[in-house]
């Protein structure tokens, strides 16, 4: 879907947690999720996403693999043994999109992921195209 098709009112009322302790992306990724409407709370390691994430109980979130302190890997997998949050949509973010990453990305349990470095021309929609993947995000979404 071409960006300038997409209601700014996309993400009205999401909680997002956005895990990401590359300042840059954290930004374009904040500021895109905001303009189309989310809430977004940050993080710059999983441990106090994992925190955010018990807090706030969003509807995804959107985490890096490479992190100081808790790392994607180890937020998730702490993420899905806890029973109040372990159903909550989880796509990573990864500069490392080789071979095999997606497949393992997967088997790990997050729902899917998106390739660093973030741009405001494709992460919206690479995000709208994963979330409609997920029937309990594809439902919530105002398109």
């Amino acid at each position: 879907m071409p960006t300038n098709e997409i209601p700014s009112d996309l993400l009205a009322g999401w909680q997002v947690v956005l895990n990401e302790d590359d300042p840059d992306s954290l930004d374009v990724a904040q500021y895109i999720l905001e303009y189309y409407g989310a809430t977004v709370h940050t993080a710059v390691n999983g441990q106090i996403g994992l925190s955010l994430v018990r807090q706030v109980l969003p509807r995804i979130v959107i985490s890096d693999l490479s992190m100081p302190v808790m790392d994607g890997w180890e937020f998730l997998t702490a993420l899905r043994q806890d029973p109040l949050i372990k159903d909550i949509p989880v796509i990573a973010l990864t500069a490392h999109a080789m071979r095999g990453d997606r497949e393992r990305v997967l088997a790990h349990g997050f729902n899917n992921y998106i390739s660093k470095p973030l741009t405001a021309d494709t992460f919206i929609g690479e995000l709208i195209a994963l979330m409609m993947n997920i029937p309990y995000l594809s439902a919530a979404l105002n398109i």
